[in-house]
């Protein structure tokens, strides 16, 4: 069986880059991290704990700077690069700029981009039916971030993500994914000492994890539904507004192939808009639109709607 997530209408099925080198072997997709059993969880909930020493550091505005500075930068690493780049090739880029992409992912402590990106496109192939890492159809909280330390997904799909595990820089990255966070988190503490680690990194960091969440809990229950995609995902401006564009989840799933996720000018969509400008100075190229063939028929009936 085919899977949808490489479908003629998705952009996994267009080539991103120049091609990729061919693969000399086996690809190793896991390092230390795997290796390491409930210690990623307890990092995980140390991160969390570490927000609470914000109530010792103070704050000032230095540190406001510094952590939606990061969140907002490290939310671009997620959705312009790891989502709509990795997952769905909805542009093209250089090979290096690529690996700009992929270390700006990793640094928001979401794992390496073959893990993430492989994952997705899982998502896309059973979106609410069994195989779904995370469909709310098994509940708020395993969806927003249990299914993460289950076990069930600890691997890198490397059967989904061939075409970008043929990298090898990508690969490395996705088995050092730990490099970029703990660059992060030193580089917070050089500038701005314990506040910094605390505000730049850990709040910033707990901030952006559950936006980014909040797409697999919230969009498949809580928004409207502008196109029949078979599945629970939703439109929500509020979420829209908070992940850089990714709560346009309906048109998303409606065509995962598209750079643009706001399918309307009313739609804010803040990572096409930066998109845009990589485009513009020539860091991106052939950043796929969604046709007229796919949103008129129901422009059209939005239109009958305001008239009457």
């Amino acid at each position: 069986m085919s899977d949808p997530a490489l479908a003629p209408n998705s952009a996994s099925a267009h080539a991103g880059t120049t091609s990729p080198p061919r693969e000399a072997g086996p690809v190793r997709t896991e390092g230390l991290w795997h290796q390491l059993g409930n210690v990623p969880a307890v990092i995980y909930w140390g991160i969390h704990a570490g927000c609470l020493l914000a109530l010792y550091t103070g704050l000032g505005t230095f540190e406001i700077v510094l952590c939606m500075s990061l969140f907002w930068l490290r939310l671009f690493g997620i959705t312009g690069g790891y989502h709509r780049y990795f997952a769905h090739k909805a542009f093209k880029t250089s090979r290096a700029f690529q690996f700009f992409l992929a270390f700006l992912g990793c640094a928001a402590v979401q794992k390496g981009p073959l893990w993430w990106a492989g994952g997705h496109r899982r998502h896309h192939r059973y979106s609410d039916q069994e195989g779904d890492p995370h469909s709310p159809r098994l509940g708020f909280w395993w969806s927003h971030y249990r299914w993460i330390f289950s076990g069930k997904f600890e691997e890198t799909e490397i059967d989904r993500i061939r075409d970008f595990a043929a990298y090898p820089e990508l690969a490395w990255l996705n088995r050092w994914h730990i490099v970029a966070p703990i660059t992060l988190a030193l580089f917070c503490y050089a500038v701005d000492g314990l506040a910094g680690l605390v505000w730049g990194f850990c709040i910033s960091t707990v901030l952006l994890w559950h936006s980014t969440y909040s797409i697999n809990s919230l969009s498949h229950r809580w928004g409207s539904q502008r196109y029949d995609t078979g599945d629970d995902s939703r439109n929500n401006l509020w979420l829209a507004l908070l992940t850089l564009g990714e709560g346009w989840h309906n048109n998303h799933h409606h065509y995962m192939a598209s750079a643009r996720q706001g399918f309307f000018w009313w739609e804010i969509d803040v990572t096409y808009y930066v998109l845009r400008v990589f485009l513009a100075v020539g860091l991106i190229w052939d950043v796929r639109e969604p046709p007229e063939n796919v949103i008129r028929p129901k422009a059209r009936q939005m239109n009958s709607k305001l008239a009457a």
